[in-house]
C-alpha cells in the first residue's frame, strides 16, 4: 500500500554540525496510517518542502516507509502556491473577489505547467514503486492529476483520491478555463475511488462531473467523515505542559468569567475577522456581558510567503486591538489573542471553553469543531457555521449560523452564553460522541477497504 500527499510524516533540519535532524509529523493522515502497523510494508510518497528537506533527499537520508522527492525549488513554489493554494483552494472555498480575480493569463498557464510537473514526479514515484494490484491512496487537491497520470502508467493499480476540502458547486468550478476543468476532473477520475469528507462535497464533484466531462465513468465515489481522536486528545490534554497553559490563561481572562473560544489559522477561510466583528456586536447589543466574558482568540500564522494571508493576519491583530481599546478596563481585556502557534496552549483553551466559535466562510470539515466538544472539561456549547462540514454530523446540537451574519452570530453568542450548564454538558456530551464516531485510524481504514472491497456509497 502506497500513500501519497504533499506534505509527509517527517521533515529534516541540518543541525549547527552540519548534521541532518528529523522530526516526525503529526495530524489525521500520519496517525491514520499508523493504523495498519509497520508490518503492512506501507510506503508514503511526500515532498521536499524546504531546502533542508532537499538535502536530506541529495545526502541519501531517510525514514523506513518513506520516500521524499526532491522536486526542484522553483517548480514546487509554483505548483503548491501559485495553483494549489492560490487557485484550487480559492474554487473550493469560494474565496474570490470576483470584480478583479482570478486573473487567467499566461503566468497562469506557466505555473499550471509546474503543477503538471509536480504531480507527474509523483505519478511516476508511486508507478515506479508499487508492487502489483498495490493499493494506492493519493490525498488532496495538491495531487488532482496524479490519478490519471499513474492510471496510464499502472493500470494493474487499485487507485484511491481522498479531498481534505469542500468542493465547489458547477457554476463556481466554472471560473475555472474550460480545459483546465476538465483536466483536474479527468485527473481524479482517473482513480477507482474518490473519498469526500461530506455528501455535499461528494454530490457536488458530481455535478461537476456531470456538466463538465460527460459523468463519473467507473469512478465510485465515498464519503468518509474525518473525527476527533478522542483517546489521544483527553490523555494529551491532562499532561503537564497543558496545565501550565490553564493557569496562564486563567490568570489573563480573571476570576469568574465565562470564555468564546476559538482556534485557527489565519487562514481566509477560516472568518476570524467576522467573528471578532460579532464579538463586538455582542458587546455593544448586550453590554450585561462586558466584564463578564473574555474572547480567547487563537489565530495562527498561515501562509505567510502570500501577501492576502499576511494582510488578514495583520487585520485580526489589528481588530482585536480595537476591541481591547474600546472597550477594554483596567480589569478586564475583552479579547485574549495569540499568534504563536502553541499545541498545548490550544488543549488548555479546549478546557476552558464554555462555548466553541467555529464560523468558517466554507470548510471541508474543520476539526476543531469537532476537538473542543472532547475536551472542554464542563461541556462547551457550539456556534457553528452551516457552511463548515462537520455541520452535516454535528449541526443538530450546535447553535448554527450563516458565517456572513454578523448580527445573527452575535445573538448565537448571546444564546450560547445564556444556555443552563445542564444543557450545556448535555448537548456536549452528543456534540462529542458525533464528532468522535470516525477516529483517524478508523476513517483511514474505512477507505482503505472499500478501494480494496469494492464498495461504492
Amino acid at each position: 500500500m502506497l500513500v501519497a500527499s504533499n506534505r509527509g510524516p517527517v521533515s529534516y533540519a541540518v543541525a549547527d554540525d552540519g548534521s541532518l535532524r528529523s522530526k516526525r509529523g503529526g495530524g489525521g493522515l500520519v496517525s491514520g496510517l499508523s493504523a495498519i502497523g509497520p508490518e503492512s510494508g506501507a510506503l508514503w510518497v511526500c515532498s521536499a518542502l524546504s531546502d533542508d528537506d532537499r538535502e536530506a533527499v541529495r545526502r541519501g537520508v531517510g525514514e523506513d516507509g518513506v520516500r521524499m522527492l526532491d522536486i526542484p525549488a522553483g517548480v514546487h513554489a509554483d505548483a503548491y502556491n501559485g495553483i494549489a493554494n492560490s487557485v484550487l483552494w480559492f474554487v473550493h472555498h469560494m474565496l474570490y473577489q470576483t470584480p478583479l480575480e482570478p486573473v487567467f493569463d499566461a503566468e497562469f498557464r506557466s505555473k499550471w505547467a509546474s503543477y503538471e510537473t509536480y504531480n507527474r514526479a509523483f505519478a511516476e514515484a508511486l508507478a515506479e514503486e508499487a508492487a502489483e494490484g498495490a493499493a494506492v491512496l493519493v490525498q488532496d487537491y495538491h495531487l488532482t492529476l496524479v490519478p490519471g497520470m499513474l492510471r496510464e502508467l499502472r493500470p494493474d493499480l487499485r487507485i484511491g483520491h481522498f479531498s481534505h476540502t469542500p468542493w465547489a458547486p458547477p457554476e463556481y468550478f466554472a471560473m475555472l478555463p474550460d480545459d483546465i476543468a476538465r483536466q483536474v476532473l479527468r485527473g481524479m477520475l482517473g482513480a477507482d475511488r474518490l473519498g469526500f469528507l461530506t455528501h455535499r462535497w461528494a454530490d457536488a464533484f458530481t455535478a461537476c462531473c456531470e456538466r463538465f466531462a460527460g459523468g463519473l465513468g467507473d469512478t465510485r465515489v465515498g464519503v468518509h467523515g474525518l473525527g476527533a481522536d478522542a483517546d489521544f486528545l483527553r490523555a494529551r490534554s491532562h499532561e503537564a505542559d497543558v496545565h501550565e497553559r490553564m493557569a496562564a490563561l486563567k490568570e489573563e481572562i480573571g476570576e469568574g468569567r465565562r470564555t468564546i473560544v476559538r482556534v485557527d489559522r489565519t487562514e481566509l477561510s477560516k472568518n476570524i475577522v467576522r467573528g471578532l466583528l460579532a464579538y463586538r456586536q455582542l458587546l455593544d447589543d448586550r453590554p450585561e456581558w462586558r466584564e463578564r466574558v473574555v474572547h480567547v482568540a487563537f489565530a495562527y500564522p498561515s501562509r505567510q510567503d502570500l501577501a492576502v494571508y499576511r494582510d488578514y493576519t495583520a487585520e485580526v491583530q489589528r481588530l482585536a486591538e480595537e476591541i481591547n481599546d474600546r472597550y477594554g478596563t483596567p480589569g478586564w481585556r475583552p479579547v485574549v489573542l495569540h499568534v504563536k502557534d502553541d499545541f498545548a496552549r490550544s488543549l488548555a483553551a479546549y478546557r476552558l471553553a464554555d462555548v466553541a466559535l467555529v464560523n468558517p466562510i466554507r470548510d471541508g470539515m474543520n476539526l476543531v469543531a469537532k476537538e473542543v466538544p472532547v475536551v472542554s472539561d464542563a461541556g462547551c456549547a457550539l456556534v457553528l457555521s452551516r457552511e463548515a462540514g462537520a455541520h452535516e454530523e454535528l449541526g443538530e446540537d450546535a447553535i448554527t449560523v450563516n458565517p456572513y451574519d454578523v448580527v445573527q452570530t452575535a445573538e448565537a453568542l448571546h444564546e450560547a452564553l445564556s444556555m443552563r450548564p445542564e444543557d450545556r454538558t448535555e448537548r456536549g456530551k452528543r456534540l462529542a460522541a458525533a464528532a468522535t464516531a470516525l477516529p483517524p485510524a478508523r476513517w483511514f481504514l474505512d477507505q482503505l477497504e472499500a478501494l480494496r472491497g469494492g464498495t461504492g456509497r
